[in-house]
């Protein structure tokens, strides 16, 4: 629960930052948004966990213009001590993320993701239905630069190739829905056994159920149908890392709030 202080700097910082979007020549592509936020679900002297929406990086990218991020905002907001996090969603992926409030904690957290040691799990809506009810994606992801392209992405790759790591999901259809307009679409959860950048998203996109309103990878259909990616991280499991407490923490998706299938 933020205090009336918090609560007041986060309005504060929110002016800041709409300004600055107010004053700019237009998005800068992979930046934060502006009407981005978070909200902290958890606390207290050693740890946060804070449930992040799409739109807001976790750490700074590159560049002055990509400086605004969750961490950032933390800090002007009440939580100066952050400055690290043990593991980050992508821009475009909301749900929860847990951060040490001082090093010996932080680096606690982090061993305890190296060791696999915390559960994560999300929620994501696919194209299509899969003819299976459950499964897994067991393919290496590495960085490649297509000729053309002006910079690396994260790809499938072979087990041969030189940069490729690792990487298995496993997924469960939770519910099988059809669009008016005739999409068919799937509600899927999503456990990531590795945790390689883009991991989820390029193993849906290979067994050809993208995730709904992924600009980076899939089809135009998916692209199309969702005015967001549709991927949120929505349950995380943890042993406290000083209490030895086990943390079960969720968040809602709020994904039956958005209108999927309908034209963007």
């Amino acid at each position: 629960m933020l205090t009336f202080t918090q609560t007041l700097a986060v309005a504060l910082d929110m002016l800041v930052v709409c300004s600055l979007f107010a004053v700019s020549s237009g998005l800068v592509p992979g930046a934060s948004l502006a009407h981005a936020t978070w909200r902290v679900i958890w606390e207290d002297e050693a740890m946060l966990v804070v449930d992040k929406d799409a739109g807001l990086l976790t750490v700074p990218g590159r560049g002055a213009n990509k400086a605004d991020c969750l961490v950032s905002r933390l800090q002007r907001q009440g939580y100066p001590e952050v400055e690290h996090v043990p593991h980050r969603l992508d821009r475009d992926t909301s749900g929860l993320i847990v951060i040490g409030r001082n090093a010996r904690v932080h680096r606690a957290l982090s061993v305890a993701f190296e060791e696999r040691r915390v559960t994560k799990s999300y929620e994501a809506l696919c194209l299509g239905w899969p003819e299976a009810d459950c499964g897994e994606v067991d393919a290496p992801i590495g960085k490649v630069q297509l000729p053309g392209e002006t910079h690396a992405r994260m790809r499938v790759v072979s087990d041969l190739h030189p940069g490729g790591r690792s990487s298995l999901t496993r997924w469960r259809v939770l519910h099988r829905a059809v669009h008016p307009s005739g999409l068919r679409w799937s509600r899927v959860e999503l456990l990531p056994v590795s945790g390689r950048a883009h991991q989820l998203r390029l193993h849906q996109d290979l067994i050809g159920h993208p995730i709904l309103g992924d600009e980076l990878h899939g089809s135009a259909a998916s692209r199309a149908a969702a005015p967001r990616l549709c991927l949120h991280a929505a349950h995380l499991q943890l042993d406290h890392p000083l209490t030895g407490q086990r943390l079960v923490l969720e968040s809602d998706s709020g994904f039956e709030r958005l209108a999927i299938g309908e034209p963007q």
